[in-house]
């Protein structure tokens, strides 16, 4: 039986243990020692996922080297901005000799890179592949079916983790396109911001989905203009995660935009959610990159301008409303 190491103990961490746990070994790793004896204690994540037991073939440790001894692939499950850090501490312990699940989403703080990016930057040699796509931690916790994008620039490294996701219910797709999955997953965040408002200003159902769909024309703008291919933004890490993060009161960015349409500030927004809303950092980022490629990005201008206090949520509503028409092409 092959051996995971989950690297990070939030509600994605603690979903991926309980998925891969259904036909591996798998040991979760966090460096908070309480949250560690929390999860020994009752098999359960209460602060991040409360409900999902965890099997007994799920080892939970606060000891990296035990986490990464003998491994046969690791999952890492971090948010972005500690991603350079938990590559690196597994760089020294581990090296590159198992391949590498990267689970993030998002803009490293600082260098502007994709997360498949960093990788790349820190362990060059290493095998890894991205997984991307409308999956919410809560569903893959409770064994629900799922359908995601396994990116990666060779089949075999994703071929490691693809047979166990299945066996753990979740189907995925290959996808070469890096580029393309990983902005997907960046800029899905940023318009759920907009979709958040959208609805908390009670502009209806007809309003969202015109939203939604030009901030996909954004979001495979500036994709393509990176050198992403334009079908990824119409599969499962385009189209599909947009839809889910847009859609549904579980995504964190949409919740954190609906908390911003009806009146709260970013900071009390923020406490709120309890949670990392990526969508904040990456709308700054993805509009900065938007001026250096010359794409038009609207929306997540609006977006940035609201979370900066330049404008309200009502004054960025009709002021994209009011923009003069042009071909939708």
């Amino acid at each position: 039986m092959m051996k995971i190491a989950v690297i990070g103990a939030g509600a994605w961490g603690t979903a991926l243990a309980s998925l891969f746990a259904r036909s591996s070994e798998v040991t979760l790793y966090s460096g908070n020692h309480d949250l560690v004896h929390s999860i020994e204690q009752r098999r359960e994540n209460r602060r991040y996922l409360p409900g999902v037991v965890l099997s007994d073939s799920v080892q939970i440790t606060d000891s990296l080297v035990d986490a990464l001894r003998a491994v046969s692939g690791v999952v890492l499950a971090v948010p972005t901005r500690g991603l350079r850090r938990t590559i690196k501490a597994c760089q020294e312990l581990h090296g590159d000799s198992a391949p590498y699940l990267v689970t993030c989403k998002g803009f490293e703080v600082g260098s502007g890179l994709l997360p498949f990016q960093v990788i790349q930057e820190v362990l060059p040699k290493a095998r890894y592949a991205i997984l991307s796509g409308p999956s919410f931690a809560k569903d893959v916790g409770f064994g629900k079916p799922t359908i995601v994008s396994l990116a990666s620039s060779e089949e075999s490294s994703a071929a490691v983790f693809s047979g166990l996701l299945l066996r753990g219910g979740m189907r995925t797709y290959f996808n070469q396109d890096l580029i393309g999955v990983s902005m997907g997953g960046a800029g899905k965040n940023v318009i759920a911001i907009a979709a958040g408002m959208s609805d908390a200003l009670g502009s209806g159902a007809s309003a969202l989905a015109g939203l939604v769909t030009r901030g996909l024309s954004e979001i495979s703008g500036v994709g393509v203009a990176l050198g992403g291919k334009p079908q990824t933004f119409m599969g499962l890490s385009g189209m599909g995660d947009l839809a889910l993060t847009c859609f549904s009161d579980l995504s964190r960015n949409r919740r954190l935009g609906q908390a911003l349409g009806e009146g709260k500030s970013v900071a009390e927004a923020e406490t709120a959610l309890g949670q990392v809303a990526e969508g904040i950092h990456a709308a700054n980022e993805i509009k900065a990159l938007a001026i250096r490629l010359e794409v038009e990005v609207p929306i997540t201008t609006a977006v940035t301008r609201v979370l900066s206090n330049e404008i309200s949520p009502d004054e960025a509503a009709k002021e994209l409303f009011a923009r003069i028409p042009r071909s939708e092409i």
